[in-house]
């Protein structure tokens, strides 16, 4: 079995982008593009030079609240998420609270082929099992691809996180910890049924975040291993 990454692109230039994205997508399966770490204006262009590759990208514009940089308001946001839906991307990964609050956006993107990554991100803790399996929940009904991502603050955190795929059901769930505590949960969630993990081309994007290259050479060990 092929375990899947998706290199994460967070630059500030159409250029830099284009220019990582050339070498993430020979090195990984997919590759996440941060939009919110370009300025407004430059998002349509970048959008027309990466359009032959967005079958292989999942597009986020992660709000200030949410962890991300876009400076923007909230109606501009929203207004650059449908141009992205248009171009059809691999995912569009929309966060949970913003569906939940915006009913328009919701009824919008169900007009359009688009496939929506649902995500929510806890930056302090992990919560308990009880909250994570409600969470998901609520979540699968915008989308059955799911992302669910909490901070670790032991391993027990990281171990509660993997614990969820036996609560998949039928979804696509991404669901694994941030943080040194984390680290683990990023490699043991494709063993656990997430197609993918998020990884990065060299300095880490997220905390705890492992290479591509890292990544792979843990992957790949079970091979080197039954060859030898």
């Amino acid at each position: 079995m092929k375990y899947k990454t998706c290199v994460s692109i967070a630059e500030k230039t159409p250029v830099i982008v284009v220019k990582r994205l050339k070498i993430a997508l020979k090195k990984s399966d997919y590759v996440e593009i941060r939009f919110d770490f370009l300025k407004i204006e430059q998002i349509p262009e970048t959008l027309e030079v990466i359009k032959k590759d967005l079958n292989r990208i999942v597009c986020t514009l992660r709000p200030k609240t949410e962890g991300g940089k876009f400076s923007g308001d909230e109606r501009e946001r929203i207004a650059i998420l449908k141009l992205i839906a248009e171009y059809n991307p691999f995912l569009l990964d929309v966060e949970f609270n913003t569906l939940k609050r915006n009913s328009a956006l919701v009824k919008y993107l169900k007009t359009t082929k688009i496939k929506l990554l649902v995500s929510w991100h806890d930056f302090k803790k992990t919560p308990n099992m009880l909250e994570l399996k409600k969470k998901l929940c609520q979540m699968s009904k915008f989308s059955s691809n799911v992302k669910i991502v909490s901070t670790a603050k032991s391993t027990s955190d990281s171990t509660r996180m993997l614990e969820l795929y036996s609560k998949k059901g039928k979804n696509n769930l991404i669901s694994f910890a941030m943080g040194d505590f984390g680290r683990i949960s990023r490699i043991l969630c494709l063993y656990l049924g997430s197609p993918y993990t998020y990884v990065s081309l060299g300095k880490a994007i997220a905390p705890g975040q492992l290479s591509v290259d890292e990544v792979k050479k843990i992957t790949n060990l079970k091979n080197t291993i039954s060859k030898s």
